[in-house]
């Protein structure tokens, strides 16, 4: 399986995102042969968090969202990290663009408490994911159906729970990104 020739997108928020949910699938996905493009609320550099409280490293972001369309992406990482979730979620661009994915029937990975973004987007009436579980509630309110699973794919929509699923989520990923286009992906908009 190669990704040769795509881009994919993943975001990350300054002080809030999640290092290794923000790490391990784009080291995955570069693997696999795509273009990664890091994408914040601002260019220059994003430090990320562990378990929430704790620094982790320092990553360039290259370019801001409201520099970007996702008409010039293939996919999108959407990382967790409750505190980078919230700041992402808060920005109304970012909300549009993720958003846009699922107008144009991208596929999309969301880990952790990433799902925010997804209620606040407005893309999951029908669909099954999973997240933390302090994100059900959320979920479940903006018409979504949560599952407690390792993994959930949902026609080009893959979730996970926490950094522990991150292999079968990195997998699943690759395999969407891989498969391209799912146009089911636009039911939920």
């Amino acid at each position: 399986m190669t990704l040769a020739g795509k881009k994919i997108a993943i975001l990350i928020a300054p002080r809030g995102t999640e290092e290794p949910e923000f790490k391990q699938p784009k080291d995955a996905v570069e693997a696999a042969g795509a273009e990664v493009i890091v994408l914040g609320l601002e260019a220059g550099e994003a430090k990320t968090n562990n378990n929430d409280l704790d620094p982790g490293g320092s990553y360039q972001v290259d370019k801001a969202v409201k520099d970007v369309s996702a008409d010039d992406f293939d996919g999108l990482v959407i990382p967790g990290g409750s505190v980078g979730a919230d700041k992402l979620r808060a920005d109304a661009t970012t909300v549009s663009f993720v958003r846009s994915f699922f107008e144009q029937a991208k596929p999309v990975g969301v880990i952790c408490h990433g799902p925010w973004l997804l209620v606040e987007a407005d893309v999951l009436k029908g669909r099954t994911v999973t997240s933390y579980p302090t994100v059900k509630t959320d979920i479940i309110n903006a018409g979504g159906n949560w599952v407690d699973k390792e993994v959930v794919v949902d026609k080009g929509l893959v979730t996970s729970r926490n950094p522990k699923d991150l292999p079968a989520f990195c997998a699943k990923i690759v395999e969407e990104f891989d498969e391209g286009k799912h146009p089911q992906q636009a039911r939920s908009t």
